[in-house]
């Protein structure tokens, strides 16, 4: 198989389009980026040791609508928990690693927020990836400095997400 962002991205397109629903398509898309960061000429072509923090659009397929996006994360980055909406995401480490936690609803709070408590963790080190399908909760973590390579299923800055802060939700044993 060829391990080039090109290949990957038609890879992507036909799991997508063969899939009953996009969700079907996860594992592919996971297993398929797990390739793709083990090649050092794609790393070297979506980050640069000098690339601030942020994140930057490597491909999008307008037949299916997936971004490839490149993130850069520094250090000490401490995500809260979220969802990405009725969409998905896939999450890989190119450099460094991602501590993540899932987290389940338990239940509502009595000022209106909701208590969520976690439900897995685990960390992604370089070349491991993770799929997350609609309605997942999940937050991530950055000790250090990171290159993350993420696949999203749309915009998600254009579609309802849900996003869980501690000011008025109950976190319960955040790591």
């Amino acid at each position: 198989m060829d391990d080039t962002l090109d290949a990957f991205c038609a890879d992507c397109r036909a799991a997508l389009k063969a899939a009953a629903k996009p969700a079907d398509a996860l594992g592919q898309i996971a297993e398929g980026l797990a390739r793709l960061l083990t090649n050092p000429e794609f790393v070297a072509m979506a980050f640069k040791e000098d690339d601030p923090p942020g994140n930057r659009t490597l491909h999008h397929d307008a037949e299916t609508d997936f971004y490839v996006l490149a993130h850069v994360q520094r250090p000490g980055k401490r995500g809260t928990p979220h969802s990405h909406g009725e969409s998905w995401a896939v999450y890989g480490n190119a450099r460094g690693y991602t501590d993540m936690i899932e987290w389940r609803r338990v239940g509502d709070a009595e000022d209106g927020g909701v208590v969520l408590a976690p439900a897995s963790k685990y960390r992604l080190g370089p070349g491991q990836t993770r799929a997350y399908g609609p309605g997942v909760i999940h937050s991530t973590e950055h000790p250090e400095k990171a290159w993350v390579i993420r696949i999203t299923g749309t915009d998600l800055d254009a579609i309802p997400r849900y996003r869980f802060r501690p000011q008025r939700d109950k976190i319960l044993e955040r790591a």
